[in-house]
């Protein structure tokens, strides 16, 4: 358990301080939200353009995903220079122009920090590269000298994330370590000046008005390097969730966000910040906990079966952690990373979602109309839990996963490193649709840097706008009634049938959610909203309804 004391003292200040605790956050993948100069490439200009858009849609916060100058090795997360913008998405002034309009709106903002590697194109890996072997440039990232007598040989037989060795030479017989492409060399975090420059980096984006961090792969950047060096079956061998394996979750990780805190909580209010940690549940609070970043992704949701047992049994387990880390938890079904979860849902429970993809998206064909009614149902039971909602842009809109792209028009590293065995991200980076017509559906002025498919017309926003029970509205109203009703981080079980996930909030309302095939009772009360079709006293299948006590109340039904 965390010490008590510790916890007491960085406790938020005031009851708006911890406004992350139940927020609504929306993430925003900047080249793919909308494009003001019309190069095909999202910009900061564009998302300050909808600013009224997100404040009618009602969520607490934005998330921008990279925006740095980069090569898009990576889609972004190759970062050049931390402290500066992407020429292609916009200025510094535009970036405070956006934080302007969105605070304004009442809108917080967090930015993605991307710790674990720089690109090869950051001014330290020029300079390591130039410096030789033995270096103290070379120190802040990780070299070694390559095997056998001249160094023609990786160091070890580690695979890299998106594919292929994870060592790539220099020429002078020395290799660097990158753990994604090799446009990203991982950084050696046992250098003290790597962790003062990110301290710098933290103080520069906060100093700007920025209320906090999604931090990447925030279990990476700790790694045991002492020799010798494993090979790749004893790496996995050794991959027992106790904070010991060599390059993820090691416990001495938590000093790094110890001296991150710190800064934190040097600015008033305090910003916060969230770890994308893939890890065993147990090992997460630490992550979250208050003397670290606040706040760890859930993603047990995100990879769960379509089933009532299994949501369940993920919502109990994470609000338990959040309790013993003294934080909330997360709640996310769709990223920049993973398929559109409406998509997910549209497939049968044990689709090989890789496959899947290679197939161009029919094999299995997806059910489109279940997907969107089951993860319509899946977004309104999260939003009814304690802790915070992260959304993904076009989630709102009811979008699906591209899957059919062409392949000269893929991006991913992953396509190119598996040699055309993983398809990918693309599918789920395709800019937003905001028009029924034109060259790109209203997101710029001409053709998009990935291409659109023409369903996207009737996912647009001007198409579903005005229709009362589109998806948009759907997100729009319960958003609405979210702030309304959400109060203390606590919920109660009702059991029902197995197939009924049931529970009631502080103020007695009620969310129920009927994952069977066969209708069930809805529970006595007024229904609030729902996110499919209610009629009469039963709810159908893969349908979720709120409902409150029946009080005379202005607020009218829902009933799409």
């Amino acid at each position: 358990m965390l010490d008590a004391e510790f916890r007491a003292s960085s406790a938020p200040r005031s009851e708006a301080d911890a406004w992350w605790r139940q927020a609504v956050v929306y993430q925003i993948y900047p080249r793919s939200f909308a494009d003001a100069n019309g190069d095909g490439i999202g910009d900061l200009p564009g998302i300050t353009s909808r600013v009224g858009y997100l404040r009618d849609l009602g969520v607490d916060a934005v998330w921008l995903s990279p925006f740095y100058p980069s090569a898009l090795a990576d889609g972004g997360y190759d970062v050049d220079d931390y402290r500066d913008v992407d020429p292609r998405i916009g200025t510094l002034d535009q970036f405070d122009a956006l934080v302007a309009a969105l605070h304004a709106a009442g809108i917080r903002v967090i930015v993605d920090i991307v710790p674990n590697h720089t690109s090869n194109r950051h001014v330290w890996f020029r300079e390591a590269l130039a410096a030789g072997p033995g270096s103290a440039a070379r120190d802040r990232y990780v070299f070694r000298r390559g095997s056998g007598p001249d160094g023609e040989e990786p160091p070890t037989d580690w695979t890299a994330a998106f594919g292929g060795p994870a060592w790539e030479p220099v020429g002078d017989g020395d290799w660097y370590l990158h753990l994604f492409a090799p446009e990203q060399p991982d950084l050696n975090w046992a250098n003290p000046e790597v962790r003062a420059d990110f301290l710098t980096t933290l103080r520069f984006w906060a100093d700007r008005g920025v209320d906090g961090f999604r931090v990447d792969v925030a279990h990476m950047l700790a790694k045991d390097l002492s020799e010798p060096l494993p090979g790749q079956d004893q790496l996995r061998a050794d991959g027992l969730p106790d904070g010991t394996h060599r390059l993820e979750d090691r416990d001495e990780v938590h000093e790094i966000y110890r001296a991150w805190r710190a800064v934190f909580n040097e600015y008033d209010p305090p910003r916060t910040a969230v770890a994308e940690a893939w890890v065993p549940a147990h090992r997460r609070p630490r992550y979250a906990s208050p003397d670290g970043l606040g706040q760890a992704f859930n993603f047990d949701l995100l990879q769960a079966e379509w089933d009532a047992v299994t949501f369940r049994r993920i919502i109990e387990e994470n609000l338990a952690l959040a309790r013993v880390s003294g934080t909330s938890s997360t709640w996310v079904f769709s990223n920049h990373d993973v398929v559109r979860h409406p998509t997910r849902y549209a497939l049968p429970n044990g689709t090989d979602l890789r496959s899947w993809l290679l197939s161009g998206g029919v094999d299995p064909r997806p059910d489109g109309e279940q997907g969107l009614r089951r993860g319509r149902a899946a977004t309104l039971l999260a939003l009814a839990l304690p802790g915070s909602s992260y959304l993904y842009q076009g989630e709102e809109l009811g979008l699906f996963e591209v899957a059919d792209l062409p392949e000269e028009a893929l991006q991913d590293p992953t396509w190119k490193r598996s040699k055309g065995t993983e398809r990918g991200r693309d599918g789920c980076r395709v800019p937003l649709p905001w028009t029924v017509a034109g060259p790109s559906f209203g997101f710029g002025q001409g053709a998009a840097h990935l291409p659109q498919p023409a369903a996207f017309a009737a996912h647009s926003v001007e198409g579903q706008e005005a229709e009362p029970g589109s998806t948009l509205s759907f997100y729009r109203h319960a958003l609405a009634e979210r702030r309304r009703l959400q109060t203390a981080e606590s919920l109660t079980w009702v059991d029902d049938r197995a197939d009924v996930v049931h529970f009631r909030r502080p103020g007695g309302w009620t969310c129920v959610t009927n994952f069977g095939t066969s209708p069930a009772p809805l529970p006595p009360g007024r229904l609030v909203l729902a996110s499919g079709p209610v009629v009469g006293a039963h709810l159908p299948q893969d349908t979720t309804a709120w409902l409150e006590p029946e009080v005379a109340d202005a607020h009218p039904d829902f009933r799409n």
